[in-house]
Order: structure tokens, then sequence, then C-alpha cells
């Protein structure tokens, strides 16, 4: 009567594998030791998906570097426990190391819908085409006002006009621009 699988020998199998590649002794060594290094790591504080992520990297370590195991310096599993380990504090200090990317206000701020787009060009394109519209010296005037986003005092100073001419521009352009765009709202 058994009470549960035969004892693993990790000397044993660390030494099949340094001297032969013997990959039954590896997937042995897996079977046994890979859910404790999970677990271990899990106990450490790790999250599940990193946990078993390291417990893999762990095992492919043992594979790679199986003819340094010392038998003299101690048991396999202090030898496994211990990569484990040092590979969980290497993962703590490049979390630590890496930059922290913050996203602008812009990255944050999900994009318009596509029509919304569209609608939005379509309206821009109307108001230069209404602008086109308007003489010259009303455009002039809105154009220095509202996108250069200059104010009145010194629209009638760069245009050589008085005050009163740039503000009755103004209001004449912006009430025919109103009749002209009269749906876009």
């Amino acid at each position: 009567m058994t009470d549960g699988p035969p004892p693993v020998d990790g000397g044993a199998l660390l030494a099949a594998i340094a001297t032969r590649g013997d990959r039954e002794a590896f997937a042995a060594l897996f079977g046994h030791f890979a859910p404790r290094v999970k677990g271990y790591l899990l106990r450490l504080g790790l999250p599940n998906a990193q946990a078993e992520e390291l417990a893999q990297e762990t095992m492919l370590t043992v594979w790679r570097r199986a003819e340094q195991f010392d038998p003299a310096s101690g048991a396999a599993a202090a030898w496994i426990f211990t990569i484990a380990r040092n590979l969980r504090i290497d993962a703590v200090r490049r979390d630590r190391l890496a930059p922290r990317l913050e996203l602008t206000a812009e990255e944050r701020t999900p994009p318009p819908p596509a029509d919304a787009v569209i609608q939005s060009a379509q309206h821009t394109e109307r108001v230069r085409a209404a602008l086109a519209r308007l003489p010259a010296e009303q455009a002039e005037v809105v154009r220095l006002s509202f996108y250069d986003d200059r104010p009145h005092a010194e629209i009638e100073r760069a245009l050589g006009i008085p005050l009163g001419t740039v503000k009755s521009r103004l209001r004449l352009a912006m009430t025919r621009l109103r009749t002209l765009l009269d749906d876009i709202r």
C-alpha cells in the first residue's frame, strides 16, 4: 500500500539532465517542483499569472543550468527555490526601475465617434465656404478675431482702421454668417 507518489530524488534527476539532457528526468522534476515553486511565489505575494510565469522561468533555468548544481552545496530543492527567489527579486527590480507611463489627458479621453469627426469636418468646411462668401474686409476681421484670437484694439492697430469700424465689420460678418450657416447648431 502506497501513501502517494514516490519521493523525488532531485539530485539524481538534475544529474540525468546535466549529463544526458534527459527529458524524462526533466518532466519528472518539472511535475514535482513547478507547482511547489508557484505556490512559494504566490505566498510571497505575486499575482497568479506572474507566479505561473516565474515558476516556468525557474524550471527553464533549471534545465539550462542543471550542470551547475552541486549536491555537496545542498539539496536540489534548495537550489531550485533559490533560483525562484532570485528571479522574483529580479522581477521586482525590473518593475521598480521600469518607467511608469502616465497617460496624458488627451490619451485618457476616448476618441470621438467617427460620425462626429466627419460631421465636424463637414461643419468646418461649410464655415470655410461661408467665410469665402464674405467681403474681404469682413472676412479679415473675423479671421483676426476668431482664428488669431486677437483683441479688437489690436485688430484696429493692425488694419489701421477705427475701433468702431472693426466692431461694425465684425457684427455685419456675424449676421451674414448666421444666415449662411443657419442650419448648423
